[in-house]
């Protein structure tokens, strides 16, 4: 439904996004993540036919950006990162206009704006002038113009940005449920956004893509070892000794202190072991005092941190 192929964009000389490819499936929910300024505004104006792409290609639905622009917006509907309305017209106004240019027959045009706005959660606010709408309110009323012509493709540009925790949590559900119905493609920085939201995350750095795949999938190919979290009472030098000698144990790390009596580790071990019975039987025989016993999972933020961060042993583009 969409695809992107070997997209760039220079400014003059600052390259913005540099040979870009992925494609997301029909019906398919996708994060497209990354830092500020990573190329993911670029990349979704592209997308949308609001700018020319420098090298490369881009289809969806079939049709390609640059060739045919009319075609593309015919089946994309686009919220960008600050949505534009009209502030001299109220919500109801605005979203009747946005049907009608959309080409929404005028016999369904009322049902479609009443149905959008009960979507969106701007009923109450239906006869508000939108330049008098708080900023979470006009983000909510520039989602539901995206959705009014019941596009096959909507393209979100953060679109969670200026709601507050329970709209977010409204707006999130909003978005899973058009999985099928819709593909959709959002941007964020929000970790929080990717993993509750979408199932496969691409990932962007510098103008590149470093990464695509499922959350679950980007964590497996990401680690090198895996980690327990392991507490005890006893404080002597000679527990993280032992926890080494254990079979198939990488590392021991002392974990920060939590303030509590006693001492804990982090023990890294092969990706394929378990290593939890072995240290539970160990801490008994010497009796260490087990508090807390627990594998440490790694998180999306892990991962996107890793990747897009130049640290030693992390190539960032």
């Amino acid at each position: 439904m969409i695809v992107a192929d070997g997209l760039t964009k220079y400014y003059g000389r600052t390259r913005a996004v540099s040979d870009v490819h992925f494609r997301v499936a029909e019906g398919e929910i996708v994060a497209f993540l990354g830092p500020n300024a990573a190329g993911k505004t670029t990349t979704m104006r592209i997308l949308t036919t609001f700018l020319p792409s420098t090298r490369g290609t881009a289809t969806i639905a079939g049709h390609d950006v640059r060739q045919e622009p009319v075609e593309v917006r015919e089946h994309i509907g686009y919220l960008p990162e600050h949505a534009a309305l009209y502030g001299d017209m109220t919500v109801v106004e605005y979203l009747r206009f946005c049907a009608r240019l959309r080409g929404v027959d005028k016999h369904d045009r009322d049902d479609r704006v009443d149905e959008v706005m009960e979507k969106c959660r701007v009923l109450e606010v239906a006869d508000t002038l939108s330049g008098k709408l708080s900023k979470g309110y006009r983000q909510r009323v520039g989602l539901a113009q995206a959705l009014v012509h019941d596009p096959d493709v909507l393209i979100l540009d953060e679109p969670t940005i200026g709601l507050d925790p329970a709209q977010i949590i409204e707006t999130r559900q909003l978005i899973k449920s058009l999985a099928g119905r819709h593909t959709v493609m959002l941007s964020t920085h929000i970790l929080p956004e990717a993993s509750m939201t979408c199932e496969r995350v691409i990932i962007i750095n510098n103008g590149t893509i470093v990464a695509e795949d499922t959350p679950l999938n980007l964590t497996a190919q990401i680690r090198h070892a895996q980690s327990i979290l392991v507490k005890v009472r006893d404080e002597s030098n000679s527990v993280p000794r032992a926890l080494r000698d254990l079979s198939s144990v990488i590392d021991v790390v002392p974990a920060e202190s939590t303030g509590e009596l006693g001492a804990a580790y982090f023990v890294n071990c092969e990706v394929d072991a378990d290593v939890r019975e072995a240290v539970a039987r160990l801490a008994v025989e010497r009796r260490w005092g087990l508090l807390e016993l627990r594998p440490v999972e790694m998180t999306l933020e892990d991962v996107f941190l890793q990747l897009t961060t130049e640290e030693e042993g992390v190539q960032a583009p």
